[in-house]
């Protein structure tokens, strides 16, 4: 199973987004069972806030289904129980303790803080390319002869 951290400031808008959106598409891909995908924060300020209700009606506009969620910081045992740590934005990086070389940019750019742009779309866009970069990584594992 592949674990995915999704990181970014606050952890009500794009992280959040992403590992929903994530979520849905491998749940459609028929490859569920091979990820395990959660998301936080590098601050404290929203620490146990839902999804932002703006990026909710973003979610809901292109059908992908979120649950309740809590906003959460974080920790240091997130660094041994992730494969990979995904970060929104250069800004999340240098946030981060620099322990390990799971840590990495979803895309070559930052993905922009809808909280400040009030375009969730375009941030839509971005995760939308880089959960399909993410699946695509991820190799199908082999059933083996016979399977």
């Amino acid at each position: 199973m592949t674990k995915i951290l999704f990181v970014c400031h606050g952890n009500i808008c794009r992280s959040v987004m992403a590992e929903m959106l994530l979520k849905h598409m491998v749940n459609q891909a028929g490859r569920a069972e091979e990820f395990y995908i959660d998301s936080c924060a590098t601050s404290t300020e929203e620490i146990g806030n839902d999804i932002y209700p703006p990026a909710k009606r973003c979610l809901t506009a292109h059908d992908i289904p979120f649950t309740r969620h809590s906003a959460r910081q974080i920790t240091l045992a997130d660094y041994e129980r992730f494969d990979h740590i995904i970060c929104m934005e250069r800004y999340n990086l240098r946030n981060l303790p620099r322990i390990t070389d799971k840590v990495r940019l979803l895309l070559d750019c930052d993905v922009a803080d809808p909280w400040y742009t009030g375009d969730f779309e375009t941030t839509y866009r971005d995760l939308v390319e880089g959960c399909e970069k993410i699946i695509a990584e991820v190799e199908v594992p082999s059933k083996g002869v016979g399977g």
